[in-house]
């Protein structure tokens, strides 16, 4: 194998799905400047994520929208009666 393929910065990093407030910790060397306590009482880096495998309704089954940053919006004005 070649050397230094891979990222050696790994670390536990908490991921959290904005839209229902679900947090699951795991390794990561994605760049983040925000930190959380995890319930181990120990602070680690944060990333929000705008969908997991909790809300998306693929894995969910149930069909849910979800209006982050106005899309909805941005959509009508884009596309909406001239």
């Amino acid at each position: 194998m070649k050397k230094d393929l891979h990222p050696s910065n790994y670390r536990l990093v908490v991921f959290k799905d904005m839209s229902n407030d679900y947090s699951f910790l795991t390794k990561s060397c994605v760049e983040t400047k925000e930190t959380v306590t995890w319930e181990d009482g120990n602070d680690y880096p944060l990333v929000k994520l705008e969908i997991s495998h909790t809300s998306h309704p693929f894995y969910t089954g149930k069909m849910k929208l979800v209006d982050t940053a106005g899309r909805i919006d941005k959509f009508r004005s884009r596309y909406g009666k001239k």
